[in-house]
């Protein structure tokens, strides 16, 4: 019997990605102090691909300390743009200003996942997608905007693939699943490699 897998995250699009690839997960968000860890690393000159890295390692040792006989799956997903990191919109207002930065721009999401087994990290990945905003109008903002609040304050750059935030862009240069926050071919494959998952 395949030791229990938990997703050390509160997102609800990576719960269902790998409930629906058939992946049975058990979801506990690791309350860590991202805020604090990210200015850290940015003090230090840490690359986004790093800081990503990093966050996702942090989740997962966090519950991989109370849950060592689990695999703990860490994840963390973050918006460059122009050498500059975006977060999750507080409010409407930080989700304009965001958006607007990102028109008519092509900007990349980073999303690390890293596997943790009796309290040691034993595999992690790094996706990492681009993506190109149409130069929509500042009209078309504003009704998207007032339709998608708050759900689109769930996600990093103030969109949602899955949802009308797709009308956004009219190019995207990498994996669907990577933009969701969840690299889950990668996750697949080292499953199955390492004998999780029947292959």
């Amino acid at each position: 019997m395949p030791l229990p897998l938990i997703l050390a995250s509160g997102s609800k699009i990576r719960a269902q990605l790998l409930e629906q690839a058939g992946i049975k997960a058990t979801a506990l968000p690791a309350r860590i102090d991202e805020d604090a860890i990210k200015s850290a690393l940015l003090a230090e000159d840490a690359s986004p691909r790093d800081i990503a890295d990093t966050l996702a390692e942090m989740k997962a040792r966090k519950l991989s300390d109370k849950h060592p006989d689990a695999r703990v799956l860490g994840c963390d997903q973050v918006l460059e743009h122009q050498k500059e990191l975006l977060s999750k919109p507080k409010s409407v207002e930080d989700a304009h200003e965001q958006l607007l930065r990102l028109r008519g721009q092509t900007h990349s999401l980073l999303s690390a996942v890293v596997l943790y087994h009796e309290c040691k990290p034993v595999w992690r990945h790094v996706g990492v997608v681009r993506l190109t905003m149409h130069d929509f109008s500042d009209d078309y903002l504003s009704s998207y905007l007032e339709r998608n609040w708050p759900s689109i304050s769930e996600s990093v750059g103030g969109y949602k693939l899955e949802e009308e935030g797709v009308q956004l862009f009219n190019r995207i240069e990498g994996d669907y699943f990577t933009v969701l926050g969840l690299p889950l071919l990668e996750i697949i494959s080292h499953l199955k490699l390492t004998g999780y998952l029947a292959s």
